[in-house]
């Protein structure tokens, strides 16, 4: 497996092309070949830290030499990469061994003949002729082939669910699809394909330029559905099957931006400042600066998806989410972190983003969005953020003498147990007036309060007084508290969150007005 040494590059107008989520298909081509040649020298790094390996890397050459596309095709197939890097990284732990097992099948998988097409065989189309390409025909493989056609484009993706290294992306892999999900996994794509043709071509015409297999897995019971991607293996896409075609659609068009940063990082050194974690608009746990130009990069591709679907609900989704791209490039811009290629590609990404922000929402819609933005922050700030005990003392005690407060100190992190996305019954509320009409008592979530209902309502007056109470009732709610800020003047209680509730929990006194505490806190 030898192939002449040239280096893959990108053009400064590519990198910004690709930061803009506007990629040609050439540089996708690009991308494409550089993760090949990635799989290349993994495979051979396995073989030279696996000395039992050899003889298999041998036959794997000798049947590359025999049949270079047939094997490339093989070799170039994401779960590949993910597989050689976890050997590689197990060996180099010290898994003697680990490598062999592996390259064997992947030669014994390489010699297998290459029988001619059945006759339902659909003709050749665009790319197949690459054999990096996710359309290019791979007799050997064994997963199940999905394929969707609107308005002359094409989807092929493979729904891989046998290849023992699908359990490494990360999700837990369903077992092998009775044909029912099968079926229902195909009509998925069938009308999210025609969404997406039809109202997002580009984004569709990058799906099959990346999109090479989709790996079921487990749905989890607390969310509506899961997915996620791996930097070792471009084009795979590991999903929960969709409850309807909106959400393949979108989740298909989040994960593969995903897959082409990570392609993006192994050409260029995008970040070099300090990774410290920090705040990100779609996490409840801290991320590094490189999890946050993830989620920015991936829901600037999802803002989009929002900007051109009809109705209140895509309106909502689309402010709240292009308020947050902004503020999360602005924020990378401006930390100092960023490379020159960084830079490059984070201010385009940026200038995509800015002229969406003046497109009119409706005024309703648009306080429910910036709520949701608000919300999450200060709930992320009293999950991650602490003051000192003995500080929190210090100002309860200046409160109770009647005394003036001494500077508020600054917040240091502090590990949060559970689930890194929680669940919030005011968002599913505020996404439930976008689609119908205000609910009312008798309809509202289940673990939606008085507060909740209050809010997505207008109703600021009732809303605060039900969050306030709900705040003298159990200080560890960070709902209510959250709730508080949203309704509520003192911007301590949106900014400082954690230092205002620290204090109150240290007062011990539930009668106490948390309003006027921030207030007096911050005067």
């Amino acid at each position: 497996m030898t192939a002449q040494l040239a280096p893959h590059t990108l053009t400064d107008a590519a990198l910004a092309a690709l930061g803009a989520g506007r990629p040609s298909p050439a540089t996708l081509a690009r991308l494409r070949r550089a993760q090949f040649s990635r799989h290349l020298l993994l495979l051979r790094a396995i073989a030279a830290a696996d000395p039992g390996a050899v003889d298999a890397y041998r036959e794997l050459a000798a049947a590359e030499r025999a049949d270079p596309a047939g094997v490339r095709r093989l070799l170039a197939r994401p779960l590949v990469g993910l597989w050689a890097a976890d050997c590689l990284t197990r060996l180099r732990a010290g898994a003697t061994g680990a490598g062999v097992a592996g390259l064997s099948a992947l030669a014994a998988r390489a010699r297998q003949p290459i029988a001619a097409p059945p006759a339902s065989t659909p003709p050749a189309t665009a790319g197949a002729a690459d054999p990096c390409h996710p359309k290019a025909p791979n007799p050997t493989h064994s997963g199940r082939l999905l394929r969707a056609t609107h308005d002359g484009l094409t989807l092929s993706v493979r729904l891989e669910d046998t290849d023992p290294a699908r359990s490494l992306l990360g999700l837990a892999p369903t077992p092998p699809l009775r044909d029912g999900a099968v079926a229902h996994w195909q009509d998925c794509l069938h009308d999210a394909w025609r969404l997406l043709v039809t109202r997002h071509r580009a984004a569709a015409e990058v799906l099959t330029e990346v999109l090479d297999c989709i790996v079921p897995v487990e749905p989890d019971p607390t969310a509506r559905g899961i997915s996620a991607t791996s930097a070792h293996a471009y084009g795979a896409v590991a999903m929960s099957a969709p409850p309807d075609p909106a959400a393949l659609a979108v989740g298909l068009v989040h994960e593969v931006q995903h897959s082409v940063l990570n392609a993006v990082r192994y050409l260029f050194e995008l970040h070099a400042g300090p990774d410290t974690p920090g705040y990100s608009p779609w996490r409840d746990d801290p991320r590094p600066a490189s999890g946050l130009l993830h989620g920015a990069y991936a829901y600037l591709a999802v803002t989009r998806f929002w900007r051109g679907e009809p109705g209140r609900l895509a309106r909502f989704e689309f402010a709240r989410w292009r308020a947050a791209v902004a503020d999360a490039a602005d924020h990378l811009l401006t930390s100092g972190g960023l490379t020159a290629a960084g830079t490059r590609f984070v201010t385009a990404l940026r200038a995509e983003v800015t002229p969406w922000l003046t497109e009119p929402v409706p005024a309703d819609v648009a306080r429910l969005a910036a709520g949701a933005n608000t919300d999450h922050r200060v709930r992320w700030r009293l999950r991650n953020l602490a003051v000192e005990p003995a500080a929190a003392e210090a100002l309860a005690d200046a409160w109770r003498r009647g005394q003036p407060p001494a500077a508020v100190p600054g917040a240091r992190p502090r590990p949060a147990p559970g689930r890194a996305l929680e669940n919030s019954a005011r968002l599913d509320l505020a996404h439930r007036l976008c689609r119908a009409p205000a609910p009312t008592d008798s309809d509202r979530h289940a673990a939606a309060t008085a507060g909740d209902l209050a809010y997505v309502r207008g109703d600021g007056a009732a809303a605060r007084r039900a969050f306030a109470a709900a705040v003298q009732s159990d200080p560890a709610d960070d709902a209510a508290w959250s709730g508080l800020a949203l309704v509520s003047g003192p911007t301590a209680l949106r900014d400082r969150p954690e230092a205002v509730a620290a204090v109150f929990r240290a007062l011990g006194a539930p009668a106490t007005d948390p309003v006027m505490l921030a207030t007096w806190m911050f005067s």
